[in-house]
């Protein structure tokens, strides 16, 4: 942005429509709080599908998109903010479209030399009936972020998941089956455009039960975060190489943040996502990697501001 930050008037749409709503009004809410006394004004947009009607009426000169998931992460919002041309933060149409479907990012991932899980999209039906995979493994929705969906088939289990074929399921009818990858749960955040990205540090991630699931991404004391990891130093360094190189090749902008396993004992490092609009909470990994950097969580929400722009 040329113009001052305090002369803006910056819109933060949250909540939105997907299964993430929750997640995202306390991130939104969160980078609200962090702009005041930054900016002119802000406002905050429970985002629904008039999001257009409303930036319309409110003439916002920045939007900060606290929005995740469905329709706020995908591309759709960002198809929105470009037609009505008003800069906005994080990635644009093509890239949030991209690292919403895991099976289009993993083809690009591996076409850039980024190591990622086997397996691939199958019917849920099928998923239900039938070891698709020799286990463990893990099913996950090929569209949904925040571990939303995702369930792990243990080794010798009887059967699959059943509820992935069940009347209740949202999420598609497809779903992505990978190879379950043991040891440890990494991320590594990255700032910057896409022709320039910065990797920020590596956090190594420990449930404080089962698996890194939404509770224990969400839930005070779910997780615990050591950062920086204890890796050795050809793993730290790959991460970081790579979560720069998947931010490039995606052709990210503003924040993003990879998700890798690593097995310990056979020594791989393995991407499993990338997330364009991560999380902005109080137990989130971004602005816990930023402070760890020197960068106060309002300094991080500022830079999102000064980088936004139209197009992306």
């Amino acid at each position: 942005m040329t113009r001052p930050l305090s002369d803006l008037h910056v819109a933060v749409p949250m909540g939105g429509l997907s299964s993430e709503r929750e997640v995202s009004l306390s991130s939104g809410e969160q980078c609200a709080k962090a702009l005041e006394g930054q900016v002119a004004r802000i406002t905050r947009v429970d985002a629904g599908r008039d999001l257009a009607q409303v930036l319309t009426a409110l003439q916002p000169d920045v939007i900060l998109n606290a929005l995740h998931g469905e329709w706020g992460e995908d591309g759709c919002v960002q198809g929105i903010l470009e037609t009505l041309q008003i800069p906005y933060t994080h990635s644009g149409v093509l890239a949030s479209a991209l690292t919403m479907d895991k099976d289009k990012t993993k083809s690009i991932l591996r076409a850039a030399g980024v190591e990622v899980p086997g397996g691939g999209l199958f019917d849920r039906f099928e998923v239900a009936r039938r070891h698709v995979l020799p286990p463990p493994y893990v099913i996950k929705p090929n569209a949904e972020g925040s571990s939303v969906g995702v369930y792990l088939v243990p080794e010798g289990a009887n059967g699959p998941q059943a509820e992935v074929g069940a009347p209740g399921w949202t999420y598609g009818d497809e779903v992505m089956v990978e190879p379950y990858i043991p040891g440890k749960e990494l991320a590594v955040a990255v700032i910057g455009e896409a022709s320039g990205p910065r990797a920020l540090t590596v956090t190594d991630i420990t449930p404080v039960k089962g698996f890194y699931d939404y509770e224990a991404k969400y839930a005070p004391g779910g997780s615990v975060h050591k950062l920086p990891a204890e890796l050795p130093a050809h793993v730290f360094e790959a991460a970081m190489r790579e979560a720069e190189l998947a931010h490039k090749a995606l052709g990210c902008r503003g924040v993003s943040r990879s998700d890798f396993r690593y097995d310990d004992l056979k020594d791989v490092l393995v991407l499993l996502e990338v997330n364009t609009q991560p999380g902005m909470t109080p137990t989130s990994l971004v602005p816990e990697q930023a402070v760890y950097c020197g960068m106060a969580y309002k300094d991080l929400v500022r830079w999102m501001v000064e980088d936004a722009s139209c197009p992306r």
